[in-house]
């Protein structure tokens, strides 16, 4: 039976296919095998239908909410991609330039190395910019807006290294595009990111988290506790769960399809642009703090693995409070895979890699 998702103008039927949908179970429910436990949603796609779309365990230990296709997860580093096309939106209308420097933007403060780092040096992270946030300041790390955790940057005298020479992941340079935005457009952050990403790409049920924002489907993400349970572990829990443009993002699965699909349009971004986010421009090293696997690169927004042999795999993890996620396209093949838990306690690269050796022994990765 097919599932129907409206896309755009209607809906579209998209039908799954029973052996790729077994096989799926087959790696993901033994990791969920307790339907009232917290749990996750898969789903592959190719050629814009959803071949399977499977959904496990609750969304709310309180409610017992099942995950369904349009469970509302807070997508964590994901976000990074939609802040990334949303600069390089502005770079392809002519108004801003991959080489700008920081101090273009933010002229009025005390940094003297901010003339050193351009957009592309922070939407790569090779800015050099340390990740000096405070955290010493329970409410600090807990609470803090982008503007408050990436404060530090305004007086920084230092970087790590020389910008473009390394890879080191860091969250506050995604933040300071919460402020660039707006002084380029003279829009706030969200009604851009409104208008000119989530409007466009149909995504109904995406939004950035506020402590007081309703969700229509929210899931909570969770860790396991001493009692043999879960404890809700997200925000108030985990640290800097309210930074928005670097992993304060909730959607569904459902509309993250519809995200991917239009981007590969090029509808919100020309293709041509896109193709420079899906480029890797600094590899990424052993011993990285974040990201590291073989062969893989990031881009703008996007780690991109080259692997001999296999089609490059354009994803994004992201990690906050309980919340693991995972989203992957194949441009090549017009395949994406997504992975969406709210438990913490799973071995993420491990289950996609599996899934994705099995769609490469039965020719998903092939044109078909």
């Amino acid at each position: 039976m097919g599932i129907m998702i409206p896309l755009g103008g209607g809906a579209v039927n998209r039908p799954t296919d029973r052996e790729l949908r077994q096989a799926i179970d087959s790696i993901y429910r033994p990791v969920y095998p307790n339907p009232l436990e917290p749990g996750a949603a898969i789903a592959v796609v190719k050629d814009g239908n959803i071949l399977a779309m499977n959904c496990y365990g609750v969304a709310d230990l309180n409610t017992l909410a099942p995950i369904t296709s349009a469970t509302q997860f807070c997508i964590a580093s994901l976000s990074k991609q939609f802040a990334a096309i949303a600069l390089l939106q502005l770079c392809a209308d002519g108004r801003i330039s991959l080489d700008d420097r920081l101090s273009k933007f933010f002229p009025e403060w005390e940094s003297p190395v901010l003339s050193q780092v351009t957009l592309h040096h922070i939407l790569c992270h090779t800015s050099g910019i340390p990740d000096a946030r405070p955290r010493t300041d329970r409410n600090f790390v807990l609470y803090s807006t982008d503007i408050e955790s990436a404060a530090y940057i305004e007086r920084l005298q230092q970087l790590n290294f020389s910008p473009g020479s390394k890879y080191e992941y860091i969250n506050p340079t995604y933040q300071l595009i919460y402020q660039i935005i707006p002084r380029v457009t003279g829009q706030d952050f969200e009604s851009y990111m409104q208008q000119h990403i989530f409007d466009p790409a149909g995504m109904a049920r995406t939004a950035y988290f506020e402590p007081d924002r309703h969700f229509h489907s929210p899931a909570h993400g969770y860790t396991p506790d001493k009692a043999g349970g879960y404890r809700e572990f997200d925000y108030g829990e985990e640290t800097f769960f309210a930074t928005k443009a670097d992993g304060a993002l909730y959607t569904s699965i459902a509309d993250f399809i519809r995200w991917q699909q239009t981007l590969a349009s090029g509808r919100i971004l020309p293709l041509t642009w896109l193709k420079k986010a899906f480029a890797p421009h600094i590899t990424i090293q052993p011993g990285a703090n974040y990201g590291y696997q073989p062969y893989t690169g990031y881009g703008y927004g996007f780690f991109i693995q080259q692997r001999p042999g296999r089609p490059d795999v354009v994803y994004h993890t992201g990690d906050n409070g309980g919340f693991t996620i995972y989203a992957a396209t194949i441009p090549d093949q017009r395949l994406q895979l997504l992975f969406f838990s709210t438990r913490d306690n799973i071995d993420r690269m491990g289950l996609v890699n599996t899934t994705l050796d099995w769609l490469e022994r039965h020719n998903w990765l092939n044109n078909r």
